[in-house]
């Protein structure tokens, strides 16, 4: 079993290659759950890595190409809203995980995930609470990630503007229930949760 970390307890593993995973969009309505894995190059540290929700987005934005750039590896991997409805949101989100790190490019010897708790990967790994704002190839992921789900909302905000994606980002807010309650679910609302099923009057 995992042992799970927090910042009284977290050790850092004695290898090289460890991997940061992290995850957004477990909250939203709307759109794939979105995870990244890193590899951050020991020999280029990147400066101002930490959880990505404490970042504006102009800092996120910049870091995401910084990390892009002088990582070792990292890669995206997702389950979208079929997958979610189908598995329920942590089996997708532990799906997602193992997607993002199967395809990087680099095999980790550890990775480290951020929560408390970590899907079967063929590599060891540790779950850390918190682990965003203490690890640093977490706080990597979870930068990658969540440039990336943002900038999928973006382009869905141009497919369907009146739904206000760009601001809310799918997650519920008063504008997205009224928009939804105004003009129903679109094909990428997930259709398992709640007020989705309101909207399409399953519930």
């Amino acid at each position: 079993m995992s042992v799970i970390f927090n910042a009284e307890n977290f050790v850092r593993p004695n290898v090289l290659l460890i991997a940061g995973v992290d995850e957004v969009g477990r909250g939203p309505l709307v759109g794939d759950v979105v995870t990244a894995a890193v590899i951050l190059d020991p020999n280029k540290p990147i400066e101002g890595l930490t959880d990505s929700k404490k970042l504006s987005e102009k800092k996120r934005t910049a870091l995401a190409e910084i990390i892009k750039r002088d990582a070792l590896a990292w890669a995206i991997g997702r389950a979208d809203p079929s997958e979610i409805d189908e598995l329920n949101i942590l089996h997708a989100t532990m799906l997602a995980m193992q997607r993002a790190v199967a395809r990087l490019d680099i095999q980790p010897e550890h990775v480290l995930i951020d929560g408390n708790r970590v899907p079967e990967l063929p590599i060891a790994g540790n779950a850390v609470v918190k682990g965003d704002a203490l690890v640093p190839e977490i706080s990597a992921a979870s930068i990658i990630a969540k440039v990336a789900r943002d900038q999928e909302m973006d382009e869905l905000d141009q497919i369907h503007p009146e739904y206000g994606f760009a601001k809310h980002k799918g997650y519920p807010t008063k504008l997205h229930f009224e928009m939804l309650a105004k003009y129903g679910p679109t094909p990428h609302h997930r259709k398992s949760f709640k007020p989705v099923q309101k909207a399409l009057g399953l519930s």
